[in-house]
């Protein structure tokens, strides 16, 4: 079966097992097994925020971070939910509910194996840069203010979705702070902040749960009026039974409503993931298959939503913790599993006296550290294209929502990209006189006389619908007298589009019925097969096409003496 060519679907996991060793599993199991702490409150930070449940949270770590490490392609990637999709689970859920949301997530599955089957892995990677650090720096603001209620204990309820009304019931109920809550919020946040600058192996955020919520429990019981909201009051007791796989109806009505937040979560993932792979990649030395990881993780959102899970995608943190603490195989994320899958069983009860603000306080440094502000700065000294194309998008992300702030994004960058490539495509003219080595490297030089009534136009770069009428106006304008032969020089013209090959057949015809001959110059193999199927190489005549500068010079001055 071939799509763009053979499917590339190699797992990491394969090739990893079949060379390895005791001394490679010591190294996983260490970091495994820091992974899995490390990712405990932030996948029931997550979960909570997205607007389900803990349990949710962790089980989609599990099955999530799994099936990423099992069929991706990446050796040392860690999978599960991530601060980026809390803002687009949130209002599907707000709008849709959790069926909604299960759909949304299946549907992306299949985007992303789709991406990955049709080989757009390294496509993906090529978004540029202001974007991307528009929607993290959108998304980080986003999260912050999500978690304002819990730090503050402000107890509102139906909290507004949009960010500026948000903003508005928050500071018109700044007089219902809980001053108890507000110090446990802040205790956290030191700790947190704290324990990295005592050791980096510290993991701040496990700390301060831990210590936080001892602290708090044993100070409910020293005084009775201490009280501040925990995960088993805002959740109940929550259930350490293994969920039963669950289906959902489909039909186009759903599937309609839901595919913009399903391709905004497919996009998501696949940014996410192949960045975080790309940073992996920079430091382990390996080199990730981004078809491949885009599979894996397409695999993995199909999956997780017949077991009430959340969009998984890779975790630049997570992975990062992997890599410092020497894992370099996928067995390290299988690990993570098992690791969270433990404490699911055994140690689910005590998750229930968590404090929600010291989880809010979690999740606040996760916004810090994902808001990348020193990025954003050093971007305002790039050109003003760049830093109009990061506003834009952080302000789409914030004020509306990350599916237009997608959408948008992804359009601004395609037109940048062509603004792009067709301020690079350059169109000479030449007459009397043509250096055929002009545009290379070559130190030997050739003058080629033109004769009178001969005109040469020389595209450098892609022949294609943004060029192809500049193309077409600069041939009408350019010559004050009618030629007798115009010669067409697409050396440098690696690819050639229908728009382009359509303006070519209008200006061949036009050139015939004025008695103008057209002569293509140094034609490249891809460009002439896309010539033979539009039939051009009929209507100008095969002799016309030459394979270099020379011939076609020396074929149009015979013609214009003729």
């Amino acid at each position: 079966m071939t799509l763009t060519g053979a499917i590339d679907f190699r797992p990491k996991l394969a090739g990893a097992i079949s060379n390895y060793n005791a001394k490679k599993f010591k190294e996983d199991l260490v970091a495994g097994v820091v992974v899995g702490i490390v990712a405990l409150p932030l996948a029931i930070a997550f979960g909570i925020a997205s607007g389900v449940s803990p349990t949710i949270g962790l089980l989609t770590a599990i099955i999530g971070g799994f099936m990423v490490s099992a069929f991706g392609g990446c050796s040392v990637q860690i999978g599960g939910p991530t601060g980026a999709f809390i803002v687009i689970v949130y209002n599907i859920i707000m709008q849709f509910g959790l069926t909604g949301l299960a759909i949304a997530t299946f549907i992306a599955g299949l985007i992303l194996v789709l991406m990955g089957l049709f080989h757009l892995g390294t496509v993906i990677k090529f978004i540029p840069y202001p974007i991307v650090v528009g929607f993290t720096a959108g998304i980080a603001l986003t999260i912050f203010s999500t978690q304002i209620n819990d730090f503050l204990g402000l107890g509102l309820k139906d909290l507004p979705g949009e960010f500026i009304p948000k903003w508005g019931m928050y500071l018109s109920n700044l007089g219902s702070i809980d001053w108890s809550t507000l110090a446990v919020g802040v205790v956290s946040l030191a700790i947190i902040i704290t324990a990295p600058k005592i050791s980096k192996k510290l993991p701040g955020a496990l700390l301060a749960i831990i210590l936080v919520t001892l602290g708090c429990y044993f100070a409910s019981m020293i005084w009775p009026g201490f009280t501040v909201d925990t995960i088993g009051k805002r959740f109940g007791s929550m259930s350490t039974d293994l969920p039963t796989p669950h289906g959902f109806e489909l039909s186009m009505t759903t599937i309609n409503a839901l595919l913009p937040s399903a391709f905004t979560i497919a996009v998501l993932c696949a940014i996410e993931s192949l960045l975080s792979a790309t940073v992996a990649d920079g430091i382990t030395g390996s080199r990730t298959n981004s078809n491949t990881e885009l599979i894996g993780q397409g695999m993995a959102n199909i999956v997780v939503p017949f077991f009430g899970g959340i969009p998984v995608t890779g975790a630049i943190a997570r992975t990062m913790t992997n890599i410092t603490n020497g894992g370099r195989t996928p067995v390290a994320g299988i690990v993570h599993t098992v690791v969270l899958l433990l404490i699911f069983l055994f140690l689910m009860p005590m998750i229930n006296l968590v404090p929600m603000a010291c989880l809010a306080a979690v999740l606040i440094v996760v916004a810090y550290n994902m808001s990348a502000w020193r990025t954003v700065v050093s971007l305002f000294k790039s050109p003003k294209g760049d830093v109009g194309v990061l506003l834009l998008t952080f302000f789409l992300t914030v004020i509306f929502d990350l599916t237009i702030a997608i959408e948008i994004g992804l359009l601004l960058a395609i037109v940048l990209f062509l603004r792009r490539v067709t301020e690079n495509t350059q169109i000479r003219v030449y007459g009397e006189q043509l250096d055929v080595a002009e545009g290379t490297e070559a130190t030997t030089h050739e003058v080629l006389d033109i004769a009178p009534g001969v005109s040469v136009y020389e595209i450098d770069g892609p022949f294609f619908f943004g060029i192809a009428t500049k193309f077409d106006e600069l041939m009408r304008t350019s010559m004050v007298d009618k030629p007798i032969v115009r010669i067409i020089r697409m050396r440098k013209v690696p690819f050639i589009d229908s728009t382009a090959l359509h303006n070519l057949e209008i200006l061949i015809k036009s050139s015939q019925s004025e008695g103008i001959q057209v002569v293509l110059s140094g034609v490249n193999p891809n460009v002439q097969e896309a010539l033979e199927h539009a039939k051009i190489d009929a209507l100008i005549g095969s002799e016309n096409i030459c394979d270099h500068i020379t011939k076609a010079v020396a074929l149009a001055n015979r013609i214009a003496r003729q």
